[in-house]
């Protein structure tokens, strides 16, 4: 069974992050630069949250809040729902599924250490569905 240390070795480890005190904006135009959609928020080494699209559709947009007087803590989720690098896959789809979010960050020890996407659980699965399939093909022809 697969599990979030794969998916990180596979990736990598780059995260990037917003501070709390920062802009929306500022949060809307890093996740635009790098294409991901959401961000980890930090106070100093600590996550405190996370910010993404949804959260600025839903609480700047529709609430005609400025972007650029907004800061990000007020309205990210908090607090951030976070995985550990030894959790299964599975483990994962079935947060992701119930608690209906797309990104998880990876901690340990109070330590960022990464991120999985949805996208990348996906990803995941399908890499060890094809595996067994190669294996037991393997067995059934000899």
């Amino acid at each position: 069974m697969l599990r979030v240390q794969h998916i990180l070795n596979v990736k990598g480890t780059d995260v990037w992050c917003v501070d709390a005190e920062e802009p929306v904006l500022r949060a809307i135009e890093v996740m635009a630069d790098k294409h991901v959609g959401a961000l980890p928020v930090m106070r100093g080494d600590e996550l405190v949250g996370m910010i993404s699209e949804r959260d600025y559709a839903r609480k700047v947009v529709l609430m005609g809040r400025s972007s650029a007087e907004t800061a990000v803590w007020e309205v990210m989720t908090a607090p951030a729902i976070t995985v550990t690098r030894d959790q299964t896959v599975n483990d994962c789809m079935q947060l992701v599924t119930d608690r209906r979010i797309r990104h998880l960050p990876v901690v340990e020890k109070n330590r960022l250490l990464g991120m999985v996407s949805i996208g990348d659980l996906v990803r995941a699965v399908i890499e060890e569905q094809q595996q067994t399939i190669d294996h037991l093909e393997k067995f059934i022809s000899g």
